[in-house]
């Protein structure tokens, strides 16, 4: 371990896509942070035109000193490819923390997070998650096999309920890949993460993965972050007026959770999908949805992976 490591380094793990507004306020939050030790990596994976204004837009450092670094991903990689750009490109850290860009960290967060990880009995750590209003986007995750649907622990409580840490740590199966620190341990035993998933998912099939090997996963209630959700991709508008790229990733790649960890259960999973996206979508109005995600649905019984075709890459 080198010596930044043992003294509590923490690179933090940002993939851009064409959103430099976004970036800024993640790093504006990040400078009030009571953790004075850490760097941000930056992936843009939005091309080279992206790369040149988001550094044109961004300082090489924060006020605190903090050094901030951007790489040009050399075209869209996904969520997966440009973390595990971000990793390599800081092997002298302690801890990696993956933020989302358009998520704002409150102060205590990132000393939260690394001093529930340094307790020794956990080798990745999640937090309280926050939406716009007030409201809990996520506690911790738990993944729901045979539905191939994630379960959001926590989701829509008031931000004055406090969690119960050993309830959630007890519950969840995975974290949310807006805010999650993960240690070296948890990278070396569980390696990278899929970058055939693209987008969606990911961080959900890298946890139940590391779990398969005997890596835990912790909660940190002193972490929140405010986490103003899809603002690259529209995943969180009026379900009528989703964007197809969520609509149809979210379809498939939670197929692909199930085939690829617990294959025994794809045949119930892919019956359970297909009910499920028949109830979602129709009974909204949501007619151009409903195609994308049984086109979704159907990638996902194929087992079809990567960068879909009407996505620049």
């Amino acid at each position: 371990m080198s010596d930044r490591a043992a003294a509590g380094h923490v690179a933090v793990a940002v993939v851009a896509y064409r959103n430099p507004a976004d970036v800024s306020a993640c790093l504006r939050a990040l400078e009030g942070s009571t953790h004075r030790d850490f760097e941000v990596v930056i992936c843009e994976n939005g091309g080279r035109e992206a790369f040149a204004r988001l550094t044109a837009a961004l300082p090489n450092q924060l006020a605190g000193g903090q050094p901030v670094r951007i790489i040009d991903g050399g075209g869209n990689l996904g969520f997966a490819g440009g973390v595990n750009r971000c990793l390599a490109a800081s092997p002298d850290a302690e801890a990696w923390w993956i933020l989302n860009p358009d998520a704002a960290p409150e102060t205590e967060a990132m000393g939260a997070l690394l001093g529930r990880l340094r307790a020794g009995d956990c080798d990745a750590v999640g937090c309280i998650i926050l939406l716009p209003g007030g409201r809990v986007q996520s506690f911790g995750g738990l993944w729901r096999f045979w539905l191939a649907r994630a379960v959001s622990l926590g989701y829509g409580a008031s931000e004055r309920i406090g969690p119960d840490p050993a309830r959630i740590e007890a519950r969840q199966n995975y974290l949310n890949g807006a805010s999650m620190m993960v240690s070296r341990r948890f990278v070396d035993v569980a390696g990278p993460m899929r970058e055939d998933y693209f987008l969606y998912a990911e961080e959900v099939e890298w946890c139940l993965r590391a779990r398969e090997r005997g890596l835990r996963l912790g909660f940190a209630p002193a972490a929140r972050v405010l986490h103003r959700q899809g603002s690259t991709t529209g995943a969180i508008t009026h379900i009528a007026r989703r964007a197809r790229t969520p609509v149809y990733l979210n379809v498939r790649n939670s197929l692909l959770v199930t085939r690829d960890r617990r294959p025994g259960l794809l045949g119930l999973a892919t019956v359970t999908s297909l009910v499920g996206v028949l109830l979602r979508y129709p009974r909204r109005g949501a007619w151009r949805q409903l195609f994308w995600a049984l086109s979704g649905w159907l990638a996902g019984v194929r087992g079809e992976r990567g960068r879909p075709a009407w996505i620049a890459p």
